[in-house]
């Protein structure tokens, strides 16, 4: 089977680029959005730039009083409604209430996301970052489908991360139940996995003009990091000795403005109109890594392949019919 064409397309955005330059002369009045995680860090910065553009955004929240505070600096048609990604009983009935309220789906922004935290069992037993990253947003996506369908041309982006490039997807043991568990591969294996996902799905949505892309948001501090030690943040560099942001970090990183525009260019931009299933990164298609592409950037071969997307979806319809 095919690699997804992971060919930069020029879009002319540089990587630190704001929302309103992404989103200028983009009037996204009439169309319903949901942003997973809507209401911190990108997530937010995700629904404020949506909803400044006429959208009306739905916000799935695991924390409704922290959500109503953050979505309170919000102008615009924003609701939320309570879910936990990690519980498939949550996802369902959150979809239930958005098919009472709602005719059409034009965006879906799969964003939330956990990172690099001890191991846990969710659901019937997947392991955390698996099971919230993937799987969840698996589910939410699966239910929703129907609504998509009857919207014209929408688009579901799901949030990656380079950190994909430390590894793939462990096939004969997704769920570190035979290996030793590792926060950082299975993150790995969770951010890969969010990408496999949205170039199967691209597929599935080409029938009724529906496309889904993968994006890498960049480097930035959000509250993601809540389960990163200090000494660690240190240790990758993103931190100095003395706790400040390093020089290097402040070269790289983003603001979380900055940090929701790749996802913003991907749920709009017409460059991407006859494309599929890309991973996507500085507002423009990633190019496939090389020897010498720098570690903060660029797409591993394993995400691009097709005949491991649609592999990862049949596991995936297979441990949603088992849940």
């Amino acid at each position: 089977m095919a690699a997804a064409d992971q060919t930069p397309l020029g879009s002319g955005f540089p990587a630190k680029s704001e929302p309103q330059d992404v989103l200028a002369g983009i009037d996204l009045t009439g169309k319903t959005a949901i942003v997973t995680g809507g209401y911190s860090g990108i997530g937010l910065e995700t629904t404020r730039a949506l909803a400044s553009k006429g959208a009306t955004v739905i916000v799935p929240v695991r924390d409704p009083a922290k959500a109503e505070e953050n979505l309170a600096t919000v102008t615009g048609d924003v609701s939320s409604a309570k879910v936990d990604l990690a519980d498939l009983d949550s996802v369902r009935g959150f979809a239930s209430s958005v098919y009472d309220s709602v005719d059409a789906l034009d965006l879906l922004i799969n964003n939330a996301g956990i990172m690099a935290c001890p191991l846990e069992r969710v659901g019937p037993g997947w392991e955390s970052q698996f099971g919230v990253n993937h799987m969840g947003h698996f589910a939410l996506t699966k239910a929703l489908l129907p609504l998509i369908e009857k919207a014209d041309a929408p688009r579901v982006v799901a949030l990656s991360s380079i950190a994909h490039k430390r590894g793939g997807i462990l096939w004969d043991d997704i769920q570190f139940e035979k290996s030793e568990y590792h926060k950082w591969v299975a993150y790995a294996q969770a951010k890969s996995a969010n990408a496999l996902f949205a170039n199967a799905l691209s597929r599935r949505m080409a029938d009724f003009d529906g496309r889904a892309f993968s994006v890498h948001p960049g480097g930035i501090f959000t509250p993601l990091q809540r389960h990163l030690p200090k000494e660690e943040q240190i240790e990758l560099g993103w931190l100095g000795p003395d706790g400040e942001v390093s020089e290097g970090a402040k070269a790289i990183f983003k603001t979380p403005e900055q940090g929701c525009t790749t996802t913003l260019w991907a749920a709009t931009s017409s460059l991407l109109d006859d494309k599929h299933g890309l991973y996507c990164e500085d507002c423009d298609v990633a190019q496939l890594m090389s020897a010498d592409s720098p570690p903060y950037l660029h797409c591993a071969p394993h995400i691009a392949d097709e005949e491991g997307a649609e592999r990862l979806w049949d596991i995936s319809e297979e441990l949603l019919a088992e849940a």
